[in-house]
């Protein structure tokens, strides 16, 4: 049992035993030594901030909470490793945005530090460095993520990267995604009447839709429509692609995931096949001109041929 289920049952027992538990009887019951004990008791007191005291008369354990109050874990108790991530998450967030998440997680530094006690300030040690992230406002990245959270209905205008067209639209955000080193939102555009992945750099002028009833999509239609794909575009899958890296490149492809429903098998000489399913092509042809000559590919012929000619163009900028 490790200590996020002993502090769990640990509440439990405490919460219900209005006369307290013996130490002993704790101990027999989580199964654990006594310093596991002594610990955990310290940990659900000093870091989840329990009302836990021990009876100098009766010496058991019990919760003395405030007149009219009653204790409950917090939403967010964590282990020691977990902790960690979820600042290197905070990092992550700050070094985009100090809208919404990084201030949600901002609050907890107090009580995790009582966690990890001075290591908390070595956090500053741990550098996440960030390639290609497009600046985004942070109003826009508080607005949207509220939305997303409290199913509100936004109004923004939008241009398109590929046209530099703005278009006015108003939407049920779905999700919120983050998507090599770039924040989208998948929403439902009320106007066109179907699902759209925006670039939160894109958008600008952003309000709340008063009055406006949310379209809420269930899970299984947003994978089908936004994730079947091939990376953030979206759409059904249309085909699947497959791609033949060299034994040199197959030694870093193979321990990569590219898409959840990715199929990969070595070859006997050595060199490594990949099949993935894909929507759009333009974003899978990137990914395969960055191994140059170690990836080939294979099929379907359409695919095979626009990568055929997208090597042609290239080859003509530099005559």
């Amino acid at each position: 049992m490790d200590r996020l289920e002993r502090t769990a049952r640990l509440h439990r027992r405490l919460a219900a035993a209005r006369t307290g538990v013996s130490f002993d009887t704790l101990k027999e019951e989580l199964g654990c030594s006594r310093p596991t004990l002594y610990r955990d008791l310290a940990f659900l007191r000093d870091a989840l901030g329990a009302p836990l005291i021990c009876d100098p008369e009766t010496k058991r354990w019990r919760y003395a909470p405030d007149p009219g109050e009653q204790f409950e874990l917090p939403g967010l108790w964590l282990s020691e490793d977990e902790i960690h991530a979820l600042l290197v998450a905070q990092q992550t967030l700050s070094a985009q945005s100090d809208g919404l998440l990084a201030e949600a997680l901002g609050d907890l530094r107090p009580r995790l530090k009582k966690v990890l006690g001075d290591r908390i300030d070595r956090l500053s040690h741990i550098r996440v460095l960030k390639q290609g992230a497009r600046k985004i406002a942070d109003n826009c990245f508080r607005l949207v993520a509220n939305a997303v959270l409290e199913l509100r209905v936004l109004n923004f205008q939008y241009r398109a990267r590929s046209t530099q067209e703005q278009t006015r639209r108003r939407v049920s955000p779905q999700r919120l995604i983050h998507y090599r080193d770039n924040w989208y939102v998948d929403a439902y555009d009320h106007d066109r009447k179907a699902l759209r992945s925006f670039s939160l750099d894109r958008i600008n002028a952003v309000t709340i839709a008063e009055g406006v009833d949310y379209v809420a999509l269930p899970d299984e239609e947003l994978d089908r429509h936004l994730g079947g794909g091939y990376g953030i575009f979206s759409g059904p899958p249309r085909a699947v692609a497959t791609l033949r890296f060299s034994a040199h490149a197959a030694r870093w492809v193979a321990e990569e995931r590219w898409h959840r429903e990715q199929v990969g098998r070595f070859r006997e000489d050595g060199t490594y096949e990949l099949q993935l399913p894909y929507a759009n092509s333009r974003e899978l042809l990137m990914d395969v001109l960055r191994f140059g000559p170690d990836c080939q590919v294979i099929g379907p012929a359409s695919l095979r041929e626009e990568m055929r000619s997208l090597l042609v163009l290239t080859e003509a900028a530099y005559l």
